[in-house]
């Protein structure tokens, strides 16, 4: 996903509490977002089976 579409999505996350749901183009999982770090410029996803993880914007893509 391009950087602005990251903003969103972080906005959407942690201002709006709203959990956005994504896939990873580069592992196929899919996950809802639940916070986003501006050091690491990750998105946190929690996983279906309900692991954590943290990927890239660059692997991420929202999906309805």
């Amino acid at each position: 996903m391009k950087e602005s579409e990251c903003v969103t999505v972080c906005q959407r996350t942690e201002r709006k509490d709203e959990r956005v749901k994504l896939r990873n183009v580069r592992t196929g999982e899919s996950g809802l977002s639940f916070g986003c770090t501006i050091e690491g410029q990750t998105i946190q996803v929690e996983l279906e089976n309900g692991d954590l993880d943290s990927w890239e914007p660059a692997d991420c893509e929202e999906t309805e």
